[in-house]
């Protein structure tokens, strides 16, 4: 007892302070569970957030590209602030709208067919009365021959190891010489070619076009290079054709103009 007197303010100062840390406890185990309430309320009523979707910059990574590429402003043909639309009257009398330029002039003509000009031989008899060796009769056309006598069917007379000038040799005979199977032609350029007895032998020597040009109502069938034409107030040499295109030359101005055959 004689304790309990000399130190009793230090056991009621003791009780009194693990009371507070037992407050203290106690409210920390309030707190964690008044949270955790709080929570599970927040759950019940508005549900779980989704998370935020990717960030997409797209648009403003467009913008830019565009604020850096100069911007293109078409005072040419389309622009009709500049060029206003024009009209054109043919020597018919009829008026065009020209609204790119091209309904009218060498861009308005079309090719409506090429056609291939061959070079071709045929063995048309063999003459056996004139000596030794055989004659055969060769017909000979070139189609792409410059000048129209010159594109008819010429005919030969020849024997093997003789040559038509400027033209081909005859350098072998297949089978009998009567008779033969085949011949071996050899040009100057020497280029062989292997001519079959009732068979023709042709390659492709040139070509010829038929152009349309409708606004003057014009056609020509079978132009070949060199040939001009008249159209839209100009005169136009055919310089070039192949299998594709054809290329004319206007004379006013020297230009050249390349049309496409398009079937």
């Amino acid at each position: 007892m004689e304790f309990v007197k000399k130190h009793y303010e230090k056991i009621i100062l003791s009780v009194i302070l693990l009371g507070l840390v037992g407050v203290l406890v106690g409210m920390w185990f309030a707190i964690m569970a008044d949270k955790q309430y709080m929570a599970n309320l927040r759950t019940t009523y508005f549900g779980a957030p989704q998370p935020l979707p990717a960030l997409s910059l797209s648009r403003e990574d467009a913008a830019m590209r565009r604020l850096g590429e100069p911007y293109q402003l078409d005072f040419s043909e389309t622009n009709k602030l500049f060029n206003p639309v024009q009209w054109e009257r043919t020597e018919q009398g009829k008026l065009i709208k020209l609204v790119t330029g091209r309904e009218v002039g060498p861009y308005a003509a079309v090719i409506t067919k090429i056609n291939r000009l061959y070079f071709s031989v045929q063995l048309e008899s063999v003459l056996t009365n004139f000596g030794a060796q055989p004659r055969y009769v060769l017909a000979v056309q070139n189609q792409a021959a410059p000048y129209r006598w010159q594109r008819n069917v010429k005919r030969h007379y020849i024997s093997k190891g003789e040559r038509i000038n400027g033209v081909f040799t005859l350098t072998a005979v297949t089978g009998p010489p009567d008779n033969p199977t085949s011949l071996t032609l050899t040009f100057p350029d020497g280029r062989m070619a292997t001519l079959q007895a009732g068979k023709a032998w042709r390659q492709v020597e040139g070509y010829s076009a038929d152009l349309k040009y409708s606004p003057e109502r014009i056609t020509r069938r079978g132009l070949r290079v060199g040939d001009q034409l008249n159209f839209a107030g100009d005169q136009y040499n055919v310089i070039a054709i192949d299998q594709n295109t054809v290329v004319l030359l206007a004379q006013s101005n020297q230009k050249k103009y390349l049309l496409r055959y398009q079937p």
